[in-house]
């Protein structure tokens, strides 16, 4: 293949266009907000289950406190009616008097103990109430942050994606002026060798392999032609002579 120098030249400015589209869309992946996104995302769900164990816990004893009230009111009322009924002078058999009033005795003990199971699950009541709270607290914090990285990379990434598109649109100027076959060799050297299609002969050198070029290669290289489209032995690199080759 042949090819004006200045074209083969060309190259190598479309080669380092490239180069700085994969430096871009590698920072672009490795931003370091990704990681603390993804970190701060698995403790936010750690402590939203947390958040919903303690609510569950919350509106389970609620209902507990609730039906151990009722269980006093209950048994409040009972021992209301029969005092009543002692009061009123109605009740005049010994027998059922001693009755009546055994069992008042009975409501009041009982009415002590509910009232303590009311005690008990109000304190329980009240710690999941305060788990919740605290947890609440938390999970606003971790979003906080999660917010505050989210907006820190969406900024990163406008700033990337502006430049990526700048250098896009510069290469796509610089490769129109290349020639179409010579473009299409590097396109496809360029993806077979990792993004590199084109180097520069430096010093001897290929600055695609890094590998010093033999003194039989580069003898064949001075013999070439200036427009003729030379390739590295070693990579199969397109090279690119330049007045620091050392040829």
């Amino acid at each position: 293949m042949n090819a004006a120098p200045a074209d083969q030249i060309r190259l190598l400015d479309v080669q380092a266009l490239d180069v700085r589209l994969q430096q871009l869309t590698h920072k672009r992946k490795s931003l370091p907000e990704h990681a603390e996104i993804e970190s701060l995302t698995k403790d936010l769900t750690q402590l939203r289950d947390l958040l919903v164990a303690a609510q569950t816990e919350e509106s389970d004893t609620a209902r507990e406190q609730t039906k151990a009230e009722q269980d006093v009111d209950q048994v409040r009322q009972r021992a209301a009616r029969d005092q009543q009924r002692l009061d009123s002078g109605a009740v005049t058999s010994p027998k059922d008097l001693s009755n009546l009033q055994h069992e008042i005795a009975s409501l009041a003990k009982r009415q002590a103990d509910l009232e303590d199971v009311v005690l008990e699950v109000m304190e329980r009541r009240e710690s999941a109430q305060a788990r919740v709270a605290e947890l609440t607290e938390r999970v606003a914090s971790v979003q906080a942050k999660i917010d505050d990285a989210t907006g820190r990379r969406d900024a990163a990434f406008e700033e990337i994606d502006g430049e990526a598109a700048s250098v896009t649109k510069e290469r796509e100027v610089v490769a129109a002026s290349v020639p179409a076959d010579l473009l299409k060799l590097y396109d496809k050297l360029r993806e077979q060798q990792g993004g590199i299609g084109a180097a520069k002969l430096y010093a001897r050198t290929c600055q695609g392999c890094r590998q010093e070029l033999a003194i039989t290669e580069l003898n064949e290289i001075r013999k070439a032609a200036p427009d003729t489209v030379v390739r590295c032995e070693n990579c199969r690199r397109i090279l690119v002579r330049t007045a620091e080759s050392g040829l």
